[in-house]
C-alpha cells in the first residue's frame, strides 16, 4: 500500500538535506540551543503553521497540525541538541563550532520532522485527526528536555507518540523495532572518599583512600556479577578515579564517578541500594568517611506492544523489518512512553562507505542522508494508519 503524501515529502528531499547540513554546521550543546530553536521556529512559520508553542520546558517547541476531520492525535518527536565533540570529518558541512558537533544524528531527526511539517501542512484537508510535532532540546544531558516538556503540557491531547533514531549499526533500508524494554535506564554516581593522608613510608599512620577506592571499584563490579540475576542486563561502570598528586604521599581523599544502567525497574532499584549498602559496610570496615551523590537519570524505555507491532507491520511493507537487540544506551524518549502508548524505532543509516559506519558519538560520525527519506516514509505511514480513511 503506498504511503500517503510521500510524493510530497520526496520532492522536498534537497531542502531536507540542506536543513540537516545547516544544523550540522551550527550545532549547539544541550540546554543552549537558542539559535537552533529559532531556526526551527522560523521554518515552521514559513510553512504556514500558526499553532506553535516555543520555550516549552526550556527550548522545546510544540507545533500542531490540525486535520480537517475529527480523529485521534498522534505526536512525533525529534531531538536537536549536539555533543561536546570536535568534528573530524572532511566534508563541506562539518561543524563550524570548535569542540561541538552533531555526532548522534539529531540534526537528521530535526530535518526530517521539518520535512514532515512542510508535507502535512499541505494535506490537512485529508487528515482525520491531528499531528503534534515535538522538537525537543537537551536529549544528551540529564535531566534532559523530555520531562520538562511533558510537565509544560507538551503531551496534552496526544493519544499516541512515536520517535525514531538513525542507527549507524544498521544498513540503509532496514527498520528495527522491539516490543517492551528496549533501552536502559541511566543513573550516575559520584563517590568521595575521605581518609587520612600521610607519608608513603608510614602507611600504618594513614587511612589510604587509594587502597580503599581500588577495592571499591572491584566490589562495584561484583554487584552485577553476584547480586543481579544473570539473565537481567545490568551495568555498573566506574568512568573516573582521581586521587593524590605525588608518588610518595598517601592521598587523604579520592573521587570516583560512574554510571549505572539496567533494563528493569526493580534491577535499577537493586543496583542503587547495593551501592549504598556497599559503601556503608566499607566505611565501617576501612574507617573511611564518604559521601555519595546518586543522580537518577532517564528511566527504562519501554515500547508499547500494540503500537510497536503496527510500526513493524508498516515497515515490512516497504523496508526490511528486523528486531532490535536490547541496548544499554539510554534516551529520554522513555519519559514520553511512560505517559502515552507509542514506540521508538531505529532507521538504518550506513551504506558500503566506511564513512557512514562510525559509531554514534564518534568525531567522524556521519550517515547516508537517504535514510532521512526512510524515516520520513515511516512517519507518514503512521500518519496514514491513524489519520487517513
Amino acid at each position: 500500500m503506498p504511503t500517503p503524501f510521500f510524493d510530497t515529502y520526496q520532492t522536498q528531499y534537497d531542502r531536507i538535506v540542506a536543513w540537516r547540513r545547516h544544523l550540522h554546521q551550527h550545532p549547539e550543546l544541550s540546554f543552549f540551543e537558542t539559535k537552533t530553536a529559532a531556526f526551527i521556529t522560523d521554518k515552521l512559520r514559513e510553512f504556514g503553521l500558526t499553532d506553535i508553542r516555543t520555550n516549552v520546558g526550556g527550548h522545546g517547541i510544540v507545533a500542531t497540525i490540525r486535520g480537517a476531520h475529527s480523529g485521534p492525535t498522534i505526536a512525533f518527536r525529534a531531538d536537536f541538541d549536539a555533543l561536546p565533540i570536535h568534528d573530524e570529518k572532511d566534508t563541506s558541512y562539518k561543524s563550524t563550532i570548535d569542540g561541538v558537533m552533531h555526532a548522534c544524528g539529531h540534526d537528521g531527526h530535526t530535518a526530517n520532522l521539518l520535512g514532515l511539517a512542510s508535507t502535512l501542512i499541505q494535506h490537512r484537508a485529508q487528515l482525520h485527526g491531528n499531528v503534534v510535532l515535538l522538537f525537543q532540546h537537551a536529549e544528551e544531558k540529564p535531566p534532559g528536555g523530555a520531562k520538562s516538556m511533558i510537565e509544560a503540557g507538551a503531551l496534552d491531547g496526544v493519544d499516541y507518540i512515536f520517535g525514531a533514531h538513525l542507527a549507524s549499526d544498521l544498513s540503509l533500508g532496514k527498520i528495527a523495532t522491539r516490543k517492551g524494554p528496549t533501552m536502559a535506564s541511566v543513573d550516575a554516581f559520584k563517590i568521595q572518599l575521605q581518609g587520612r593522608g600521610g607519608h608513603g613510608a608510614r602507611p600504618h599512620q594513614t587511612i589510604d583512600s587509594v587502597a580503599v577506592g581500588s577495592r571499591l571499584v572491584t566490589h562495584l563490579q561484583q554487584i552485577v556479577s553476584r547480586r543481579v540475576n544473570p539473565v537481567e542486563p545490568a551495568v555498573i561502570t566506574v568512568g573516573s578515579f582521581h586521587a593524590g598528586h605525588a608518588f610518595n604521599i598517601i592521598a587523604d581523599s579520592a573521587t570516583l564517578e560512574g554510571t549505572v544502567r539496567a533494563m528493569d525497574r526493580d534491577v535499577r532499584a537493586l543496583l542503587e541500594q547495593e551501592i549504598r549498602d556497599l559503601l556503608k559496610g566499607m566505611s565501617y570496615a576501612d574507617h573511611m568517611d564518604y559521601t555519595l551523590d546518586f543522580t537518577h537519570g532517564y528511566p527504562v524505555l519501554v515500547n508499547a506492544e500494540a503500537e510497536t507491532a503496527i510500526v513493524a507491520e508498516l515497515a515490512a511493507q516497504t523496508f526490511i523489518s528486523v528486531e532490535r537487540q536490547i541496548a544499554v544506551g539510554a534516551d529520554d524518549f522513555a519519559y514520553f512512553l511512560e505517559q502515552r502508548p507509542g514506540s521508538y524505532f531505529f532507521v538504518g543509516s550506513h551504506n558500503d562507505d566506511a564513512k557512514t559506519r562510525y559509531p554514534h558519538h564518534h568525531p567522524r560520525f556521519d550517515f547516508d542522508e537517504r535514510a532521512l527519506l526512510n524515516m520520513g516514509e515511516m512517519f507518514l505511514a503512521l500518519v496514514g494508519h491513524y489519520l487517513t480513511k
